[in-house]
């Protein structure tokens, strides 16, 4: 179905390595600002405003000499482009992001691991999934290694990975991945969204793999928790809430919950409004 994360600086925030700090000449950007900004673009919807916004910071950053600027920057270049289905510019920032993680010092870092999964997602969403998946792997090793089990970024992985799966026609291992993913983000706070879309992602897998009929009670299953999560009341109606209603409506439809798919739409639509 679909495979957005919420990203954080933190994702890209490891310590600097010592040959970076050396050169006193470097003017660092302020890469939360930059996030923070580039968040409330998208939480307007307004997607031409944050190309404005991601082009005029890759381009201070690179002014100013600042290598980790410009690999923030990039990885979020590539869920740009890869929202807005522009292939060449999402590869471009796929392999500028890659090409600065040995200069950084941060192999075997969780930034490494988040730039493998941003890479890895573009090639799935363009349809090359062969591609994704060595990209998941390797960010899997490195994720499990550095990040506590339950950590939200690894739910995520699990999920993407198993869309890439999917594609692939191995099935199985999709929904043992959408699983794990599961439950992860049950564990982590505000994580009803996230889970909502594995279950989506799930039935979607689950139909591919039996068809519609003998999949049905599977689906039906699976389409009713992720309407439970996604109708979860202390969740906040904010710009990412809004996204996920957007995203998920087709697929409820497509399993016949119209009304509830028209709900989410005008929800979505009222959001964007009033940001």
């Amino acid at each position: 179905m679909f495979d957005e994360k919420t990203v954080k600086p933190e994702d890209y925030e490891e310590p600097s390595c010592v040959l970076c700090m050396d050169k006193s000449d470097i003017k660092p950007i302020n890469t939360r600002r930059f996030i923070e900004k580039l968040d409330e673009y998208y939480g307007r919807n307004d997607y031409d405003g944050a190309e404005r916004h991601i082009k005029y910071w890759l381009s201070e950053a690179k002014s100013g000499g600042d290598l980790r600027g410009q690999f923030t920057v990039y990885n979020e270049m590539m869920g740009y482009y890869r929202k807005t289905g522009r292939y060449e510019e999402a590869v471009f920032a796929v392999d500028s992001a890659l090409s600065l993680i040995f200069p950084l010092g941060i192999e075997g870092t969780a930034s490494e691991g988040t730039a493998y999964v941003n890479a890895a997602t573009v090639y799935k969403t363009f349809k090359e999934s062969e591609k994704a998946l060595p990209l998941f792997e390797k960010a899997k090793s490195i994720y499990e290694k550095t990040l506590k089990e339950n950590d939200g970024r690894i739910g995520g992985l699990y999920n993407n990975m198993a869309l890439a799966l999917s594609d692939l026609q191995r099935y199985e291992e999709a929904v043992a991945y959408y699983e794990k993913a599961i439950e992860i983000m049950m564990k982590n706070e505000n994580g009803e969204l996230e889970a909502a879309i594995s279950y989506l992602n799930m039935a979607n897998a689950k139909e591919a793999q039996l068809g519609m009929e003998a999949a049905e009670e599977f689906i039906s299953d699976c389409v009713e928790r992720a309407k439970a999560l996604i109708d979860t009341p202390k969740l906040r109606r904010d710009g990412y809430y809004a996204f996920v209603c957007g995203k998920c409506a087709p697929t409820f439809e497509y399993y016949g919950y119209f009304l509830y798919a028209n709900e989410l739409k005008e929800t979505a639509k009222k959001i964007y409004e009033r940001a």
